[in-house]
């Protein structure tokens, strides 16, 4: 399918903007480039909203809690936020947290895990186990219920989201009903159908992606590892349902199905949604993009239906 018109306008909109390729940047100079929130729309009400921090394997962890309103306790979505664990905080996905809240019925835990290159992996993998067990130990001190927990996030936050869904099944918990893979990151290779045609030109580029790892990985074999390639883990079995969204022109399109295909063929409940003529980070566009708003009902409906279950 072609480009959605108002994809193809973010796109121009962007270029007449000038700003330098991600690749090309130092890591501080592209966090201090990256500002999409225009592009998210305003933020809605919720119940309440509360920034801390939680313990981490190597400190403090900072989070966001977005509860919504009524009574709890509440199912919980603990959700990572993308920028290739190099770029990206939690202000990124305010907008899109709050229309989870709202539309979901549940709350919203967002994890401002350690970033690359200064803390390179495990270590997001690592905070990212650590702060879905601690809502998970911890729920009633948030008004959350511990048998109603997903996991999600969108890009290197989808990666992320699956990761610790592997973690917790390999290391004995906690439990999730659901894992919300928002085009996600899901092997270290360059190779596929979706890279070599949308290799630049549609937002999120190879050479970024290729950036991205770079900063990542301490080496290329830790790219061999199910914990930063889930798409390389030997078993998928015994794993949370999955909602996998991919986006049509986008590098990481094939690598995304290919982990819904493998998930499915271990047994597990898959629901995958191709939306065409999209771009990488559409879900979190919501006000430019009218189908970022149906991928965040789609996504919603998906928790409500998970935490029914």
């Amino acid at each position: 399918m072609a480009l959605d018109p108002q994809a193809k306008f973010v796109l121009e909109q962007m270029e007449a903007a000038g700003a330098p390729p991600m690749h090309t940047l130092t890591p501080e100079e592209a966090r201090k480039s990256t500002d999409m929130r225009a592009l998210a729309g305003e933020p809605e009400e919720v119940g309440k909203v509360e920034d801390r921090t939680i313990p981490g394997p190597e400190g403090e962890i900072p989070v966001r809690i977005y509860t919504p309103q009524g009574q709890g306790p509440f199912p919980a979505l603990v959700y990572y936020h993308g920028g290739g664990w190099v770029i990206g905080d939690l202000d990124i996905v305010d907008v899109t947290c709050r229309l989870l809240v709202n539309r979901a019925g549940c709350i919203v835990v967002s994890v401002d895990y350690r970033l690359a290159p200064e803390h390179k992996f495990p270590a997001a993998a690592e905070d990212a186990y650590a702060a879905a067990k601690w809502v998970a130990e911890n729920a009633s001190t948030i008004q959350a219920d511990p048998k109603r927990i997903a996991v999600g996030g969108d890009s290197a936050g989808g990666n992320l989201a699956a990761v610790t869904a592997l973690m917790a099944r390999d290391r004995g918990g906690p439990s999730f009903v659901h894992q919300m893979l928002i085009y996600p990151v899901t092997h270290y290779n360059f190779d596929t159908e979706s890279y070599n045609k949308n290799a630049e030109g549609y937002f999120l580029t190879k050479d970024s992606m290729v950036w991205f790892w770079n900063h990542y990985l301490r080496d290329g074999q830790d790219g061999k590892n199910p914990y930063a390639s889930p798409l390389l883990a030997n078993d998928l079995s015994g794993l949370p349902p999955a909602l996998v969204i991919t986006a049509e022109y986008d590098p990481l399109r094939d690598e995304g199905e290919a982990y819904a295909e493998r998930l499915k063929a271990a047994g597990v409940a898959v629901e995958m949604t191709r939306y065409n003529g999209m771009i990488h980070g559409f879900f979190w566009m919501p006000q430019a993009l009218e189908q970022g708003k149906k991928a965040i009902e789609q996504a919603a409906n998906a928790l409500k239906d998970a935490f029914l279950r």
